[in-house]
């Protein structure tokens, strides 16, 4: 059982709240609205706040994106690539579950058989998700506590997780989800809460309440207000069009770990305004290619790659090439570890840095300052990057990625965290850009919800 009584916190006011073991609780809010922190706190995570009661089962299992940030930053520790003649691909996926063999059927369910001795560095981010939960179902977790389950999982992922947590539910396991999308309420949920402006404003068996749930949140007001003129204006004119209107062409494309091939004889061809899809099922090599086109992978050296009209390897500056490109990304986010403000942050995109290492002037400061305003953040300048919740940060990586207004935009799942209005009004921003051809944009997605009519082309993996 889990019992909340009188907890206060900054931006968080918890009168009463009771789980019962038999209740399966989803608690959904907007990125602003306290859902996060909520979560944090059940979780066990250093908060400071202060509660007249606290309980919460000690055999606890905590899926989230602060865990998992743990666990990566764990395995980078350990990483002994300079001591070895290969590249240290971190912890094997099977060391992380308990009895493997007795949770086959379960590990098969989730896809993950075929990547077992996979090092946990070399998983995609939707298949470190699902490790993730794994290792806490196999450790028999009484209570699961999950942030966003089903963020950065495909399509059949969400519904075999669906299936499995509906599965334990039946079988005495507690199960409380913290989610900030209505579309990502288990309807196998027995009860609902909502958190607004800091409060539970509304709970209760989840066939009274969700009607009023979702209206409630469909109702909060987006942070994202981001002007298109001002961006035509901001755009820079120091020459980055020189090399004409191809961006990449990448030919016979290949990428593997070790001996395992990931994909093999792509061809892609990006001119200005061909803004593509990227689909396809966790693993099947999405994000891999990104990082071969941004040079974040060493295969981009030994693929066929023209960038900007020049061949990789040929010479060329990285940051000549990262001039051009604004990116988020998992793999830039969770490699975001340096300390630094939200501010600092942005400014970084200038740079092209992860972390600031230089004075930036006075004018990157208010243009920064001015990205802030327009995703509803300028409160949250001078807070350490890191304090923020999943959803801010992303917001933070998505100013940092457009304040150069770059030629070739790369959003790998750009709304993992982020609540829906914020979402729909970020993907309603981007149908703008392209049409007026700002950038051209290149988009990772799971979300069928997310396939734009903009989209000129669609890579499908898989």
């Amino acid at each position: 059982m889990i019992r909340v009584q009188g907890l206060s916190a900054p931006g968080l006011h918890i009168d009463r709240f009771t789980a019962k073991p038999e209740e399966a609780w989803c608690l959904v809010g907007a990125n602003t609205s306290g859902v996060a922190l909520l979560c944090d706190v059940i979780a066990g995570e250093k908060i400071d706040f202060h509660a007249e009661l606290l309980q919460v089962p000690a055999e606890i299992g905590v899926l989230s994106f602060k865990r998992q940030q743990a666990i990566f930053e764990a395995e980078l520790r350990k990483d002994d690539t300079d001591f070895l003649n290969r590249i240290d691909g971190g912890t094997p996926a099977r060391n992380f579950l308990s009895n493997p063999e007795a949770h086959r059927e379960l590990i098969e369910l989730f896809a993950l058989n075929q990547v077992l001795d996979r090092g946990y560095r070399q998983l995609s981010s939707g298949q470190a998700r699902k490790l993730c939960l794994l290792q806490l179902i196999t450790q028999g977790a009484s209570l699961l506590v999950l942030e966003n389950p089903y963020e950065g999982l495909d399509r059949a992922s969400c519904r075999e997780l669906d299936r499995v947590l509906a599965q334990l539910h039946q079988q005495g396991v507690g199960i409380l989800i913290f989610v900030n999308n209505t579309g990502d309420i288990p309807l196998w949920c027995s009860h609902l809460a909502a958190i607004q402006e800091g409060r539970m404003t509304l709970q209760g068996p989840i066939d009274e309440v969700l009607p009023a749930v979702q209206r409630l949140l469909w109702q909060q007001p987006p942070q994202f207000r981001i002007p298109v003129e001002e961006l035509r204006r901001e755009r820079p004119t120091d020459g980055q069009d020189d090399s004409g209107p191809n961006l990449l062409t990448l030919t016979r494309g290949f990428a593997r770990y070790g001996e395992v091939e990931v994909f093999n004889n792509l061809d892609l061809t990006v001119d200005q305004g061909d803004h593509t899809l990227i689909t396809g099922p966790n693993g099947c090599g999405k994000s891999t290619l990104l990082q071969i086109i941004t040079g974040d992978h060493p295969l981009c050296y030994v693929n066929q790659l023209v960038l900007f009209g020049k061949r990789r390897g040929s010479g060329e500056s990285v940051w000549e090439v990262k001039r051009q490109m604004g990116i988020v990304s998992h793999d830039l986010h969770r490699n975001h570890r340096v300390a630094g403000s939200a501010l600092a942050i942005v400014v970084s995109g200038l740079y092209d840095s992860i972390g600031l290492y230089a004075r930036p002037t006075t004018g990157q400061q208010q243009l920064a300052h001015k990205w802030l305003q327009r995703l509803g953040l300028a409160d949250k300048a001078g807070v350490a990057f890191r304090r923020l919740s999943y959803g801010e940060q992303r917001l933070i990586l998505l100013a940092r990625a457009l304040i150069k207004v770059p030629r070739l935009l790369i959003l790998d799942e750009p709304t993992q965290g982020i609540d829906e209005r914020n979402r729909l009004e970020l993907l309603d921003f981007l149908t703008v850009i392209a049409s007026d051809n700002l950038c051209t944009i290149l988009y990772v997605s799971h979300r069928p919800d997310e396939y734009r009519d903009f989209f000129t082309q669609q890579i499908r993996f898989g």
